[in-house]
């Protein structure tokens, strides 16, 4: 008998599309997904971000935002905006949920 471990996707390679709009991902299933910019700014839990929704004054957009870096922390992403926002780490499982994973 043969025990086969399933195993859950993660993240294997990302990088920002062509236009800085998204965050394209490929997963350990070789998966291939893709998260816009804004739906990350929107969804960034920081405690900045987070007191900003908690006062009222956390935008319900952010058109026209880019992914100007990214930073690889191991279990997360550090996305940095075209907003100056930077503070945003984004863990690998979160992103997928994002991506509708």
């Amino acid at each position: 008998m043969t025990i086969t471990a399933l195993a859950a996707p993660t993240i294997a390679d990302y990088e920002a599309s062509v236009d800085l709009a998204s965050l394209l991902v490929r997963t350990t299933q070789d998966d291939a997904l893709s998260v816009p910019a804004e739906t990350l700014r929107l969804s960034c839990k920081c405690a900045h971000c987070t007191r900003a929704r908690f006062d009222g004054r956390f935008p319900e957009a952010f058109p026209g935002i880019a992914i100007t870096e990214i930073g690889d922390l191991g279990y997360g992403l550090n996305i940095a905006f075209s907003d100056g926002h930077n503070r945003g780490i984004y863990p690998k499982t979160y992103l997928l949920s994002l991506a509708g994973r």
